[in-house]
């Protein structure tokens, strides 16, 4: 089985945004630049400041009429999936249907798993079943769900969401378990992390999932969230990039910064991106790997000097 993959390559920007200034400052660079969508990671706690991702993107929808939105990764199995439910599908409707749902376990952070009173060894499974409330939910009708973390009988949700049967869910990991997951149950795929070698072969994993479960697909959206870093060499693009991510992970990112990151001159950016859409990403997420002030200017870089390399 192939899986139904888009023609068109489009490309978004991974930001954090800290203030009611940076949302403004972010939605508007973004629009003027070009760019497709605007992407926000979650975490409940981090080795870094981060805020809710739901509510950062409900603001940065208001300042924006053309944008995608989308979390690139949701970390639902730390909160009920109800809950969640009722608020994707508001900012659905907020966003005038204009969100990808990007969802994930995490767990490299088990702390957080423990302060929410999760056991991090059901993050999995739980994210299956959530997945599976919230598409219930977001039918619109009067629904049950006999599942072992969230039973419910006799729940209707209203609104629906904007979107027709709810946001696009895109499911991450790099696990087995997770690439099953995605080809059983998912609307898309997202990666980070990974060499277009390994998401190529994540493909043909997810494919047989979604063989296997006899679902017919028209079509399968797939992403990879890239970090880079534009300078005159690679030497010099790595050692920020690696100060940088190692600080974001609390962890030597030296070896995998040379291992999955975009660095180096703009064509040396260009076609790293090439690499990822000959195996099959179809929508590129940028994360500018640099110190906050030189962000902007990036990703600026990005827009002017790479895109017309590879569109």
């Amino acid at each position: 089985m192939n899986l139904p993959l888009a023609d068109e390559m489009k490309f978004g920007w991974m930001v954090s945004m800290d203030s009611a200034e940076a949302v403004r400052s972010v939605t508007t660079l973004a629009d003027r630049i070009g760019l497709d969508s605007l992407w926000v990671g979650d975490h409940v706690a981090f080795a870094m400041p981060i805020l809710d991702p739901l509510i950062q993107l409900a603001q940065a929808a208001a300042l924006s009429d053309r944008l995608m939105f989308g979390t690139s990764v949701y970390l639902l199995p730390l909160r009920h999936p109800t809950a969640v439910a009722k608020q994707v599908s508001t900012l659905d409707q907020l966003s005038s249907g204009r969100l990808v749902f990007g969802v994930g376990v995490g767990g490299e952070f088990p702390n957080e798993y423990a302060a929410c009173g999760v056991p991090v060894k059901e993050r999995g499974a739980r994210l299956s079943e959530g997945i599976d409330v919230l598409r219930k939910l977001w039918s619109g009708g009067e629904v049950s769900h006999d599942g072992r973390f969230y039973p419910f009988e006799n729940v209707q949700m209203l609104p629906k969401p904007m979107q027709a049967g709810g946001p696009p869910i895109w499911c991450g990991g790099r696990s087995e378990a997770a690439l099953r997951r995605a080809g059983r149950m998912a609307d898309g795929y997202v990666s980070y992390v990974v060499t277009p070698e390994m998401f190529k072969s994540f493909l043909e994993q997810i494919a047989k999932s979604a063989e296997q479960a006899q679902r017919e697909l028209t079509r399968f959206d797939t992403a990879h969230l890239l970090f880079f870093r534009i300078d005159d060499s690679f030497e010099a693009s790595w050692d920020i990039a690696t100060e940088h991510l190692s600080e974001r992970y609390a962890s030597d990112f030296r070896n995998p910064a040379k291992k999955y990151c975009a660095l180096g001159r703009p064509e040396d950016i260009a076609e790293k991106i090439q690499a990822f859409r000959d195996a099959g990403v179809r929508h590129m997420i940028m994360d500018p790997v640099s110190p906050p002030e030189q962000r902007y200017e990036q990703i600026e870089r990005f827009a002017k000097e790479v895109l017309p390399l590879v569109k």
